[in-house]
């Protein structure tokens, strides 16, 4: 990689600090299994004037999916479950699901679904289970009436409430982001008979080495933690302080779904696990071909995004929901945003795959995987370049700046060879 040309990725997003947008940002590119660029700019914690580091710690949510999703292909290996095992076979009441006709939130008309959820619906997101924050849908208000995923919820209590809600659509005939990951959250407690958090700290944390990554910060962390910021107007404002944050203490519910802090050098030691097919360092947390099955588009006939039927609408304002891969028109000066599609983007076992970067308008590779995060961070494996990246900052919402498709593409420019 010439290194003139990735330092055109500091030059670019320091604007984004100095311009008051973002508080500060960590950048990590890698390829070969070295370490090719990292940048840090800007503060981690405005109010207390602490700069970002490369140990600093980021609320990395949705770049949780992934890691749930190696674990229950963990039991995969193990042949304790299957990808077409009904849900219902790990959740009473699930057998019984109900799919939304007519209505509002007050009151509507349902059908039965076509079929069971599968394990593969939930970590594909086909479930036609939906997030209460897309504001999308009279179901979406269903889920924010019942408080899911709320601080007094546990796993069982949160899947209960769910068994008792109608879907969005019937399994596997559309795509939806939903909470399905933190559902398989709870099948991998039923299924291992051990705490998400244990699960994820024996089977995957410890053998990569991963020490700083957990569902809550220790004492001796606090320090490095991040604050976390909402965009208000040109600028943003303070929501989660490091001082006083609920991630001080262990959650009640472990949310599979979002709920991991990490860092940089962590979370890139997963994203080289998964380019190095499954192992780091003598650790084989997957087998080669699980990775690989993972890594393919799992849509129906291989299908992308779009053709499953996903638009995100501009006023859904979704956390994360956007992957910042599909043609996307977002005025980062005047915070125009318009609709957005996912052309050539398809969907593997826990975060999407990029098929045709011309059909997606960025500069990729066939075969390139990944995911992000509310908080507007992202990471990407791509095995044809073998390399990885990944951005961190403290953002809410994701979809606030294009932050993702610039990242790729200043990556991106920068391999010569």
């Amino acid at each position: 990689m010439c290194a003139d040309r990735l330092a055109r990725i500091a030059a670019h997003f320091n604007r984004y600090v100095d311009e008051g947008l973002i508080p500060g940002y960590l950048v990590t590119v890698a390829r070969r299994g070295q370490a090719a660029y990292r940048h840090c700019y800007g503060l981690r914690d405005v109010e207390a004037g602490r700069p970002v580091e490369e140990d600093t710690i980021f609320r990395i949510y949705s770049m949780t999916k992934p890691i749930t999703s190696v674990a229950v292909m963990r039991l995969y290996e193990r042949g304790l479950l299957q990808l077409d095992d009904p849900a219902s076979e790990y959740i009473p009441g699930f057998e019984r699901l109900e799919v939304f006709e007519s209505g509002d939130a007050e009151g509507c008309l349902t059908a039965p679904a076509e079929r069971e959820m599968t394990i593969r619906d939930l970590l594909t997101h086909t479930s036609g289970l939906t997030y209460g924050h897309l504001h999308a849908h009279p179901v979406d208000a269903m889920y924010r009436a019942r408080d899911l995923l709320g601080e007094d919820m546990s796993l069982g209590d949160f899947v209960g409430h769910l068994s008792e809600l109608p879907l969005l659509f019937s399994p596997g005939t559309r795509w939806n982001y939903s909470v399905a990951t933190d559902v398989l959250g709870h099948i991998i407690e039923v299924i291992s008979g051990q705490s998400l958090g244990r699960f994820f700290a024996e089977e995957i944390l410890t053998p990569l080495g991963m020490v700083d990554t957990g569902f809550s910060i220790s004492p001796d962390q606090v320090d490095r933690f991040a604050a976390n910021y909402e965009r208000e107007g040109a600028g943003y404002r303070l929501i989660d302080s490091p001082k006083d944050s609920a991630y001080l203490s262990e959650p009640k519910l472990c949310s599979g779904g979002g709920g991991l802090v990490s860092t940089a050098s962590d979370y890139l030691r997963f994203s080289q696990m998964l380019l190095n097919k499954g192992e780091l360092e003598g650790a084989r947390v997957l087998g080669r071909k699980t990775v690989e099955l993972m890594t393919s588009n799992h849509l129906p006939g291989n299908s992308d995004l779009s053709g499953m039927g996903y638009l995100l609408h501009s006023e859904t304002r979704a956390e994360g929901v956007g992957m910042g891969l599909g043609a996307r028109h977002n005025l980062r000066r005047s915070g125009i945003r318009t609709e957005t599609r996912h052309d050539g983007v398809g969907f593997g076992l826990g975060g999407y795959v990029l098929l045709d970067p011309p059909a997606a308008q960025i500069l990729g590779s066939p075969g390139e995987f990944g995911w992000g995060g509310a908080a507007s961070t992202t990471f990407w494996v791509d095995p044809r370049e073998e390399m990885t990246a990944i951005f961190l900052t403290q953002l809410m919402p994701s979809s606030s700046y294009p932050i993702r498709r610039e990242l790729r593409v200043l990556a991106n420019q920068a391999i010569v060879d």
